[in-house]
């Protein structure tokens, strides 16, 4: 009886324990849940991007951007395909975020500000075989890269017309912007600064953006702090949305193995040459990663282009592009569909650089740096895992070697947007376009 007595008392105080603990798990893990925000919608972060551009544009102030912090960190500890911000400076491209209604309220302490994005090695702007290339095609025309091909093209005077008027930034007004390029329909997006205008118009900045996938791309989004920049100080910006980007027509051919993209902002050159707002004796030109590809060679083919700026660009000539610039390890092949790329059908049809010198000569920018229209600054990471630093450095030294007027900053271990450095990088850049376009003489 007394050993029966004893066992039931056990039995008694083992389900009161379990249901105490039932109890204090239930009321850690309630509150918890009720704490993650459901996420209205995803984001996957792109090259340009902040928390509080993407705040601005998924949640309508980009004081919201903590919101986005708390959802995403929220939906990490439950999904791993959402990524952990630790720090909101510091995003990467390619980073799953979780935009949570508009109703969401913030439960963490707010912090600084953004500022740019740093995208993970691993994950930085696509690899020379996606980014600018070509697929597979029924024609190929190496021709067609030659500088002197560029040279001989039509860039006829032509005028902008507004598409569409924009919300105004803080002291410019904003558009969509339209021109023709070899036929085709090709916007942009416009700042035009407020306020009295010089006598002889505007000074001019072109924005060459790098390479973002023609179906996701648009011309309000990425680079926003970039355009902001030179748009506050004094300048139109415009900023070509590439043929097959967007609304523009025409297809996205890229830009290694087809003059295409390049032709497009030699034609918004043109055209910003006949804005009444504009004063077409001082355009400069900036770009980044692809963008500075453009640049280089727009520079050598347009003599009106008065400065460029170049950011982590693509600047090698093509012995080294088709050398020098490889998959990362730690990205699979591309499927046999897509391996026919540009440099394949380059050596193809024109043999290799070391068999036929003088066809990769004719297709490079550096070749023809005694002609480059006017002074030049490049801006360069170390740790960029998207395009060498030593693309930048060799063409410091080609310019050296030409005689030109350049400047070089190094930024020792940041990435391929700069992002470590970028307020320094962006304060160079005005200064040089202030230098050398703004007050022009």
């Amino acid at each position: 009886m007394k050993r029966a007595k004893i066992k039931a008392d056990m039995n008694i105080k083992r389900w009161i324990g379990l249901i105490v603990g039932l109890i204090v798990a239930l009321t850690v893990a309630v509150p918890a849940l009720a704490q993650t925000p459901a996420c209205a919608r995803t984001v996957t972060v792109q090259e340009g991007d902040t928390l509080t551009a993407i705040a601005q544009r998924t949640l309508g102030d980009a004081a919201f951007y903590n919101r986005i912090v708390d959802a995403t960190n929220a939906a990490a500890r439950v999904d791993p395909s959402f990524s952990t911000i630790q720090n909101p400076n510091r995003v990467g491209v390619g980073w799953k975020l979780c935009i949570p209604s508009n109703s969401s309220q913030p439960t963490s302490t707010p912090t600084a500000a953004p500022t740019r994005v740093q995208p993970p090695p691993s994950l930085a702007t696509p690899t020379p075989e996606d980014e600018g290339g070509v697929g597979e095609v029924e024609s190929f025309d190496g021709e067609a890269l030659t500088i002197e091909y560029l040279r001989r093209q039509n860039y006829p005077a032509q005028s902008l017309v507004i598409k569409e008027t924009l919300t105004p930034g803080s002291n410019y007004n904003r558009y969509i912007a339209s021109y023709i390029s070899e036929g085709l329909r090709i916007d942009g997006l416009l700042t035009v600064p407020q306020g009295a205008k010089p006598a002889t118009g505007w000074p001019v900045i072109i924005f060459n953006h790098g390479y973002i996938p023609p179906a996701v791309y648009r011309p309000t989004e990425r680079y926003v702090a970039y355009v902001d920049a030179f748009a506050r100080n004094g300048y139109i910006v415009f900023r070509p949305d590439y043929r097959g980007h967007a609304d523009s027509e025409g297809e996205a051919r890229g830009a290694y193995g087809y003059p295409d993209y390049t032709i497009d902002v030699l034609n918004a050159v043109a055209a910003m040459k006949n804005y009444p707002d504009a004063d077409p004796n001082r355009i400069g030109m900036w770009g980044h990663s692809m963008g500075g590809y453009i640049t280089l060679r727009a520079m050598v083919v347009d003599p009106d282009i008065r400065a460029g700026v170049i950011w982590a660009g693509v600047v090698a000539d093509y012995p080294d592009l088709l050398t020098k610039w490889r998959r990362p390890n730690n990205l699979p092949a591309p499927a046999l569909s897509q391996a026919r790329r540009w440099r394949v059908l380059l050596q193809e049809k024109y043999g290799t650089p070391e068999e036929n010198p003088a066809f990769y000569a004719s297709i490079s920018a550096n070749s023809y740096l005694a002609d480059l229209s006017g002074p030049l600054q490049l801006h360069h990471g170390t740790a960029d895992a998207s395009v060498p630093y030593e693309f930048s450095a060799t063409l410091a030294e080609q310019l050296k070697a030409a005689g030109q007027t350049y400047e070089f900053y190094t930024y020792a271990r940041d990435d391929h947007n700069i992002s470590q450095g970028f307020n320094e990088a962006m304060a160079r850049s005005l200064a040089f376009f202030d230098r050398y376009v703004k007050n022009r003489r």
